[in-house]
């Protein structure tokens, strides 16, 4: 790295989001769904884009791939054809008979369709999803959606019907590991392998997540490692989050709560983060069948209930007091 950027008098290194900097220019730099892409690079190549749906958590490449698509097609004259909007805050049944219609009916040379593309679209509301039906099959001559959702559930058939839906899984953690480690070498920042595997630990399939933990921690000392990582991201690490659970288990709530309290009050963990941690962990604290499947029970209560407004540490007590009673 430069002694500019190192200082912030450049434009690069630290003054920039490497989220942004680092998002995919096209189709081959998309990480992590190689049989996704595959399908997609084949509708670009035959100019034959259908209306598209993707589905999945946060952070693994749907918007990403919507932006990439668009610059494919479009190369440097992409923003003029692709309208972004984010459904969460423009939800109403105005936006499609506005913004979306304005687009769709505008004029523009050269192309033969433009994209509009609507992030977290499981937002909008059942009327606008509706009148986006209706918008879909009118401006199909010469318009291309993209809807973007976590739960492909909460969109209406008729519109999941006319798009070609994907479904994005979480990255895989080498995908995850693979990325971390290019963005360190071209940012010129030191790292131990432990700090990878923390990094991609914290970010559970989510590579927004790792590359922002990875910015974070890279200004924290001289080298990303794991003690930095899980300070970063307040994260547990798993042998404490083990160690907690198999206390309760074995009957001890005392030594139990008292970790607990620990990733509450000195580590600034939330109730619900806690509860992640014990389910994605469940299946390696080598407990025998019905020990796992009582925690499984436990921590499903638990969850409704903390999700419902109720008190995070109230419960989480409560559940490890349930799981050293038995």
């Amino acid at each position: 790295m430069s002694e500019a950027d190192a200082t912030g008098d450049g434009t690069g290194g630290r003054k920039q989001v490497w989220i942004e900097k680092y998002r995919p220019d096209g189709l081959d730099e998309v990480v992590g769904h190689e049989d996704i892409i595959g399908r997609i690079r084949s509708y670009v190549e035959q100019d034959d884009i259908p209306h598209l749906m993707f589905a999945g958590p946060a952070g693994v490449g749907k918007t990403a791939t919507s932006v990439s698509i668009a610059k494919e097609i479009y190369g440097d004259d992409w923003r003029e054809n692709f309208l972004e909007l984010n459904a969460s805050d423009q939800r109403g049944i105005d936006v499609v008979r506005d913004r979306i219609k304005n687009f769709a009916r505008s004029s523009f040379g050269g192309y033969d369709y433009r994209i509009i593309f609507l992030d977290e679209a499981d937002a909008l509301t059942s009327d606008a999803q509706s009148a986006l039906r209706r918008t879909m099959e009118q401006f199909s001559n010469n318009t291309r959606f993209i809807l973007s959702c976590n739960y492909s559930s909460k969109i209406i058939d008729p519109i999941q019907s006319r798009c070609a839906v994907f479904r994005f899984s979480p990255l895989s953690d080498e995908a995850v590991a693979e990325q971390v480690r290019y963005i360190a070498g071209e940012e010129g920042i030191e790292y131990t392998e432990d700090g990878v595997d923390a990094l991609v630990y914290a970010a559970d399939g989510d590579m927004r997540k790792a590359i922002n933990a990875l910015q974070a921690a890279s200004v924290m000392g001289d080298a990303v490692d794991e003690e930095t990582v899980y300070a970063i991201t307040s994260t547990a690490r798993p042998e404490e989050v083990e160690a907690m659970v198999t206390d309760a288990l074995d009957g001890d709530f005392v030594a139990a709560r008292a970790k607990l309290d620990e990733l509450i009050t000195e580590r600034g963990l939330a109730g619900g983060d806690i509860i992640d941690q014990i389910h994605r962990s469940a299946w390696e604290f080598e407990l025998d069948e019905q020990a796992a499947v009582r925690l499984l029970d436990r921590l499903g209560e638990a969850d409704y209930r903390i999700t419902t407004g109720a008190n995070e540490r109230v419960q989480l007590e409560a559940l490890l007091a349930s799981l050293a009673l038995e």
